[in-house]
């Protein structure tokens, strides 16, 4: 065939060694998507780049993009949702007052947004409430109802957990009748709270919110039928918890939410 017994032993080692590497790469990728099991590839890499190192794997982004598309490991896109929004209604409706504002640290701006989980025994309902400088969920909500009294321990649980509650905090959300309750109102007055909300109902003036809703959904398989409503509330808590404290964030330079929450983004 016209190769020499030592070329054929060397090809043989070489692919030997690759298929070593593959193995090696694939372990690293299942350790991370089991607690993130639809991460994407650039946030793979930066959470296995230094173990990729420390085993002296040569392995770049686009050799990792090769890898996870050999096996089968790329993440499609889920499908889209159904509107929760109810904003037709004759209750007081707010301004937006975010369209000019710059984000320059964490609670100046809050982005709230409500959407539905399916389970066996009907829909609940997830309200996600997430600071706008650090991308951090800072307060949810899971009920079977879209009442104002229930949607609003989203609010109780962030404003709980604000860093300074004596600084003014502005929450921003669609025109959905429960935020535009008086309950809701009242307990954001109460709590140096101003309310904001969107205009001639477009979605990109809560772009945030409403890709928040799609994260949780698509990467901690929220958008999957639950059992009950006691799943779904032990789902989201998880989810969360692993969204704020274990997934790298593009937007925030490949840190978590919680890193950025009580500091400021790394600098490039």
């Amino acid at each position: 065939m016209g190769y020499s017994r030592q070329n054929l032993y060397k090809q043989a080692k070489e692919a030997a060694r690759q298929k070593a590497v593959l193995y090696q790469v694939k372990q690293l990728i299942d350790q991370q998507r089991k607690l993130l099991s639809r991460c994407g590839t650039k946030k793979l890499y930066h959470l296995i780049k230094s173990e990729l190192a420390s085993l002296g794997l040569k392995v770049g982004r686009d050799k990792l993009f090769e890898i996870m598309r050999h096996y089968g490991l790329l993440i499609r896109p889920a499908k889209r949702y159904v509107q929760t929004t109810m904003s037709k209604h004759w209750l007081r409706k707010w301004p937006n007052l975010i369209k000019e504002q710059k984000i320059t640290h964490a609670d100046q701006v809050w982005v709230s947004d409500i959407t539905y989980l399916k389970t066996q025994q009907g829909a609940c309902y997830l309200n996600l409430i997430t600071d706008m400088f650090s991308r951090k969920i800072v307060g949810y909500a899971v009920a079977d109802n879209m009442e104002a009294e229930t949607m609003a321990t989203a609010l109780k649980m962030a404003i709980a957990n604000r860093l300074n509650p004596a600084q003014l905090t502005i929450h921003h959300s669609d025109r959905g009748l429960q935020y535009c309750s008086e309950e809701y109102a009242e307990l954001t007055r109460s709590n140096n709270i101003q309310l904001s909300m969107t205009e001639n109902g477009d979605p990109y003036e809560n772009a945030l919110a409403e890709r928040m809703n799609r994260t949780l959904k698509e990467e901690f398989g929220l958008y999957r039928k639950m059992d009950n409503l006691q799943q779904a509330k032990l789902l989201v808590a998880e989810g969360v918890e692993l969204y704020n404290s274990k997934r790298p964030h593009l937007a925030l330079k490949m840190s978590t939410p919680d890193e950025v929450y009580k500091a400021k983004i790394p600098a490039a």
